[in-house]
């Protein structure tokens, strides 16, 4: 209904009940998104609300609370969020009391409907509607609730202060958490990103107190934006909600007595508790069953963040999929990988699904092929030990990359919503071809420059033939990419610090600008680029003719400098972005169990059979441009590293 249309009577208006729903499937029914409106209000005498005349149990439908005797109107609350982020919701208004009289229900009627709970990146007023599921962990899924009235709203508020979000950091002494992880929380609290009442836990083995500990992690707390004056008041502010607790990973007692301290600070508060599990993978299991055991919220939910590596190979990650699955609900547990926290990793599904230019060229008829590239200008410096263990395939491109190019290649989404999106993200990956180790190459970096080469690291074991570096060819088996070849690259101790995905399109038909570009078809082709890191930006290389007499050619970039447009303040780190998604219950950019599988089962058998015949990786010098063999791999489809310079 239009906001100046006129509504229909009541009396005219056809009694409505609202079927419950399985929980879990999304509604099909739900309208599409609306851009073009950025309104978290509406009057309710637009919307066209009907009267619930039979009773209906008390329960939950997609968003609306129905309960016997209440007044429902179903219209979509359209918003558009300050970053971008779009929600919708259901409208829910309270029935008056009859005693109220017609004026006053219809003054109820024509007030605003304020939409209580903003899932929306870069609101401060976090505020989502949480219940336990009945199993001892919280759903993920409850819908946020939405109130008709100012002083509903304010109703509302009151009952916010009763909740509080509790976030506990296991393997806070190590440096995951000092460099990462309590840096992100901070830098949420400091714009204003968590609720009003929470409180931060660090447990790990190391036996200190909160004041030691908090004298440990000042220094990594950095303000990145200065604009708010005095960075060291929001310090001080921040470590007195930071409470440090000593105990083993494998002793229930210790957990309890975790449990003991954090109902302490919840008092009898509701409490949402977030637990990171900020550890090395050999102790996830008893730490996440210990955890989810005797340290669960009792009166709101619980969230588990797991960090990478999700196992080495198929079977260890099934085997840790099903010990974490034993005591926590997938929908209670976030895979984390920073890399999909990005800002421009974000931006691929905008840049592709909001622009209309690309939509055509998005396929293997404009597209020559796609390089996924990822570089370090530094080696392991004394993390041989646990880099030896996984090397660069499992450390770098079974996870980020080929998240990053299953997001790159993946069909539109239904919608926005995490399920959605994953759907499509699982569909890439099993497409992939098994990838032939003829179009693997491996690579391990030797001294060079008075710079230590990998096997000079003390922590690594004499000997070790671990890639430090890897090239590959995959190919997505499906109409939209049928041949066209996903040149993926990663490796340590590089040339340059870099991460980028460049699309090389093929080059113009016919030869009518032949002799100014020359025969090379490089020189003739069109290049998007996409650089994640660092000084992220995202440019398009055309041809264009160089000002003067004559008819010279060369080519040009259009260039989107993030800092140069959107100010010279630093990005959100990925960390920040991942953190409050699990607050908000935003599970889009966390990797579901079947994507997992998926991709475990893509590599892990040439993982077994690079292992299994002991291949010698070719090496290449500290701060080169890697390994030649690379070269001929990328030759052998007619292509050329874009990221050379």
């Amino acid at each position: 209904v239009g906001r100046n249309e006129t509504q229909s009577p009541p009396s005219s208006r056809r009694p409505h009940t609202l079927p419950r729903r399985p929980a879990g499937r999304r509604d099909s029914s739900l309208p599409p998104f609306d851009t073009r409106r950025d309104e978290l209000a509406m009057d309710a005498a637009t919307l066209g609300a009907c009267r619930v005349t039979a009773p209906v149990p008390i329960g939950t439908a997609r968003g609306v609370r129905v309960s016997s005797g209440s007044v429902l109107a179903r219209a979509p609350v359209r918003a558009v969020a300050n970053a971008g982020r779009v929600c919708a919701g259901w409208t829910r208004a309270t029935a008056r009391s009859d005693a109220l009289g017609a004026r006053d229900a219809a003054a109820s009627r024509s007030a605003s409907w304020t939409r209580a709970a903003r899932v929306t990146r870069g609101s401060q007023n976090i505020r989502r509607a949480t219940a336990p599921n009945g199993d001892g962990v919280g759903s993920a899924s409850t819908p946020p609730h939405f109130v008709d009235s100012e002083a509903d709203l304010a109703s509302l508020a009151a009952k916010a202060s009763d909740d509080i979000l509790s976030i506990c950091v296991f393997g806070a002494s190590g440096d995951l958490a000092k460099k990462k992880v309590y840096p992100a929380i901070f830098a949420l609290f400091y714009e204003g990103h968590l609720p009003e009442d929470f409180v931060v836990f660090g447990y790990a083995r190391s036996g200190m107190t909160t004041a030691e500990f908090t004298d440990k992690i000042r220094a990594s707390l950095p303000c990145r934006i200065s604009a708010k004056g005095d960075c060291s008041k929001y310090v001080e502010k921040f470590l007195e909600r930071c409470v440090y607790q000593a105990g083993q990973y494998d002793d229930p007692e210790d957990f309890k007595k975790l449990a003991v301290a954090m109902t302490e600070k919840e008092g009898e508060k509701k409490a949402m508790r977030v637990f990171y599990l900020s550890i090395p993978p050999s102790i996830f299991v008893p730490v996440a069953q210990n955890a989810a055991r005797h340290v669960s919220s009792g009166s709101g939910e619980t969230r588990v963040i797991v960090e990478k590596p999700f196992g080495r190979d198929l079977q260890s990650s099934r085997e840790l999929t099903a010990a974490l699955a034993a005591d926590l609900a997938e929908e209670n547990t976030y895979r984390i990988d920073h890399y999909l926290g990005k800002e421009l990793i974000e931006n691929i599904t905008v840049l592709r699904f909001s622009n209309i230019i690309f939509s055509p060229l998005w396929s293997r008829a404009h597209i020559r092929n796609v390089q996924i590239c990822f570089s370090e200008n530094f080696g392991t410096e004394g993390r041989g030990g646990y880099f030896d263990n996984y090397g660069i395939i499992r450390d770098v491109i079974q996870n980020h990359l080929l998240q990053v190019m299953a997001l790159f290649a993946m069909e539109e989404p239904a919608s926005l919503d995490a399920e959605d999106i994953r759907d499509e993200k699982v569909k890439v990956i099993r497409s992939i071809r098994p990838i032939d180790m003829a179009n693997v190459v491996l690579g391990q970096y030797k001294a060079s420059n008075k710079l230590p080469g990998y096997l000079d690291d003390d922590t690594v074991p004499p000997g070790s033939r671990c890639p430090t570096f890897a090239a590959m060819a995959l190919f997505v088996d499906n109409a939209r990419w049928d041949g066209v070849p996903f040149l993926i690259k990663a490796g340590k101790a590089l040339h340059k610090r870099e991460a980028e995905i460049r699309v090389q399109f093929h080059h113009a038909p016919g030869n009518l600008y032949k002799k100014q570009l020359g025969a090379s078809s490089d020189m003739n082709s069109n290049e998007l680029v996409i650089r994640i890191q660092p000084d992220e930006a995202i440019y398009l290389r055309l041809n264009s003719k160089i000002p003067g007499l004559g008819m010279r050619l060369d080519q040009t970039d259009l260039d989107l400098q993030y800092k140069a447009k959107f100010g010279d303040g630093e990005l959100p780190d990925a960390y920040e972005r991942l953190i409050l998604d699990v607050v908000q219950g935003d599970k889009r950019l966390f990797i579901r169990n079947d994507e997992l599988e998926a991709a475990w089962k893509l590599f892990t058998p040439v993982l077994d059979q690079i292992e299994k015949d002991n291949v010698s990786p070719e090496l290449y010098p500290y701060g080169s441009r890697g390994p030649i063999g690379a070269h001929y791999l990328a030759s052998r489809y007619n292509v050329r590293w874009g990221d050379m310079s």
